[in-house]
């Protein structure tokens, strides 16, 4: 894997970054854009920090995220869950309770992210 650090001590710029950006390899990159594309769909990062707040029941999610319709908010736990960001977790009771929470990776995710959402709360994005 390439080096995301920097190649001297020279302080960051806008038009300098303190990454050198340059040398990431091709499989970094793909990794990148496919690890963007899965957050950046629509109502997906909504859906994860749903779920970093606590949020269980389907119900709970439909709560928190206001606008989402009930098909869209499915395939959105769907698919989270089949990158192994979120456990879907059948509790055997009658009738039978579906949970949903974080996995250690998607919690992995949302560490790497928060930094965005401190961003957006103090930029009004």
């Amino acid at each position: 894997m390439a080096s995301l650090r920097p190649t001297d001590e020279s302080p960051a710029t806008p038009d300098r970054p303190d990454v050198d950006y340059e040398h990431i390899d091709d499989d970094v990159c793909r990794s990148f854009q496919r690890s963007v594309e899965i957050v950046g769909r629509k109502w997906s990062a909504a859906v994860l920090l749903a779920a970093m707040r606590g949020t269980r029941r389907f119900v709970d999610y439909r709560s928190r995220i206001p606008g989402i319709s009930n098909q869209l908010l499915s395939q959105r736990l769907r698919e989270l869950e089949s990158h192994q960001l979120i456990e879907r977790v059948v509790v055997p009771t009658t009738p039978v309770q579906i949970t949903y929470r974080p996995t250690e990776r998607g919690a992995s995710l949302m560490r790497v992210l928060h930094p965005l959402v401190e961003w957006s709360a103090k930029n009004g994005e």
